[in-house]
């Protein structure tokens, strides 16, 4: 069994049931679920398009990386995420942040998430849930939180149940 930590984050429809149902099938797939962050509410990226709903878990699996990403995927499309354009509005997206110390390179996948260091919407949630350094990084979120805009980030009275 690995740690990993995963992202999820909808904008369209029910927000809130979609992270939900992000939280169960990724249970029913495999991932041992230890925490959940709370729930966020974040500015899109870019703009002009509904504010995201964002948390953060962190959870064990069997799964190698790239069976987890397959998983993550078949999640989405069950949730109802259809193809769009980058950076595009969606019902749910799950990204694998870290996945045990392994660094991954691959044309499907990187891990760590390439961005991470520079995403509020991930870092604020993740330092809800995560003591010390990160995988791979070696630095703590909050000491990464110091270099982004925490602007628009607001923390909301729900949360998620697993």
């Amino acid at each position: 069994m690995v740690e990993v930590v995963l992202a999820l984050g909808s904008n369209l429809g029910d927000r809130l049931t979609h992270l939900q149902a992000a939280v169960d099938c990724l249970a029913s797939a495999g991932v041992a679920i230890d925490r959940v962050s709370a729930v966020w509410e974040t500015p899109p990226f870019p703009e002009g398009q509904p504010r995201y709903l964002n948390a953060v878990l962190v959870g064990t699996t069997a799964l190698g990386p790239e069976a987890l990403l397959l998983a993550a995927k078949r999640c989405e499309e069950r949730i109802g995420r259809t193809p769009t354009y980058r950076w595009g509005p969606r019902v749910i997206d799950i990204d694998i942040l870290f996945f045990g110390d392994l660094a991954v390179d691959t044309p499907s996948l990187v891990i760590p998430h390439p961005r991470i260091t520079e995403r509020a919407f991930v870092l604020v949630p993740l330092a809800g849930i995560w003591d010390g350094p990160l995988p791979v990084l070696g630095v703590e979120p909050a000491i990464l939180l110091a270099s982004v805009t925490l602007d628009g980030i607001d923390e909301t009275p729900y949360r998620l149940t697993f």
